[in-house]
């Protein structure tokens, strides 16, 4: 590539290193978390009806079992949809990555090795929340539609595991910005020599 065109490029870049003012990928990776958690959460409040329904009714809140099972496979299904663009922009916000070197994270990563790691392991991700949202809408319109309980045992167990992987993996990113300061306005400012104090009030 022509450097010339890398450096005009770069000048066009904010002080995160990003071309607009906030990075994409955080925002989009709390919606994927928020709607798969709530998608499992609710499957699993549908399977424990009874438990569930004896609180609601006490407030007097009509519940019907069948309605924790829509929100839990519509929760999912979003979450496939939004894990796309959250991956996408991932990628791309990692791309223009300036990770320093010589710097450890506290699981003793160095930065390139950690953004590979969650660069890989978000392709994983989206590949295993796809994966769940199929087996859902096969428990929910085939497998189980009959049923009663809508979700195999299998299932849940499935997406609680998930659960634990989202947070290991969260955790990488999270180091990627607070410990290495990618995309870190503030980091990035004291880089340049600038005070951050004056520049962002």
């Amino acid at each position: 590539m022509n450097p010339e065109l890398i450096d005009q490029l770069s000048a066009q870049l904010g002080a995160n290193g990003l071309p607009y003012s906030i990075p994409i990928h955080p925002n989009l990776v709390h919606l994927t978390l928020g709607l798969f958690i709530l998608g499992i959460l609710f499957d699993i409040a549908g399977t424990f009806f009874p438990i569930p329904k004896i609180f609601l009714k006490a407030l007097e809140i009509d519940v019907v079992r069948a309605n924790f099972f829509n929100v839990g496979w519509y929760n999912m299904l979003a979450s496939a949809i939004i894990t796309l663009f959250t991956v996408s922009a991932g990628f791309y916000e990692i791309m223009l990555a300036e990770a320093p070197s010589g710097v450890k994270s506290a699981w003793g990563l160095e930065s390139m090795d950690t953004m590979l790691w969650h660069g890989v392991g978000g392709v994983l991700l989206l590949v295993l929340i796809i994966g769940m949202t199929v087996w859902r809408g096969f428990q929910r319109f085939i497998w189980r539609k009959d049923a009663d309980r809508q979700v195999q045992w299998s299932y849940l167990l499935a997406g609680m595991t998930m659960m634990f992987l989202m947070y290991v993996h969260g955790t990488l990113g999270a180091q990627i910005a607070a410990e290495f300061g990618v995309h870190n306005t503030a980091d990035m400012l004291l880089r340049m020599g600038a005070d951050p104090n004056q520049l962002l009030n």
